[in-house]
């Protein structure tokens, strides 16, 4: 009985270091993304995720966000926001605010959904899970940046 209690605080506690660790690297404050963009020229990636329950999304974290390979492509091309929706993750009550503003504006129906925005805020393209790995994911964004850059 120990053992299983022991077992379970360990994965609890590193289930919430991988939280924190994404948390880092991607903002969540979406007012702070949007003026980061605007001064940097970056879009604006938003990822709509149930982090701790969604398995496409635990998928897309493990096999494409927190490999190397795409975040060197999001340090130079994107604003990352994490608009979570977990289930046993505390979010404070104006977290929770913005992301169900967030996710009412942009009409998200599923988890996960990308949703690529121009660094103005403007929407620009829609995309969720993809198999291929970072590389293929961080192909596949760029040609979203790349069609948009070309209407203008």
């Amino acid at each position: 009985m120990r053992r299983n209690l022991v077992t379970g605080t360990l994965v609890a506690i590193l289930m919430l270091c991988c939280f924190i660790a994404k948390a880092t690297d991607w903002e969540t404050d979406f007012k702070k993304a949007s003026s980061t963009a605007r001064t940097s020229g970056k879009y604006i990636l938003l990822d709509f995720s149930g982090s701790d329950w969604c398995g496409w999304c635990i998928k897309l974290e493990k096999e494409v966000f927190s490999q190397d390979a795409f975040k060197d492509f999001a340090k130079e091309k994107l604003v990352c926001v994490l608009v979570d929706f977990p289930r046993s993750i505390e979010q404070t009550r104006e977290q929770k605010q913005q992301n169900w503003n967030l996710a009412t504006k942009y009409g998200i129906k599923g988890y996960p959904t990308i949703i690529i925005l121009s660094p103005d805020g403007e929407p620009v393209g829609e995309t969720g899970y993809l198999q291929g790995g970072p590389g293929k994911y961080a192909q596949h964004l760029n040609e979203i940046i790349e069609r948009h850059k070309a209407k203008r």
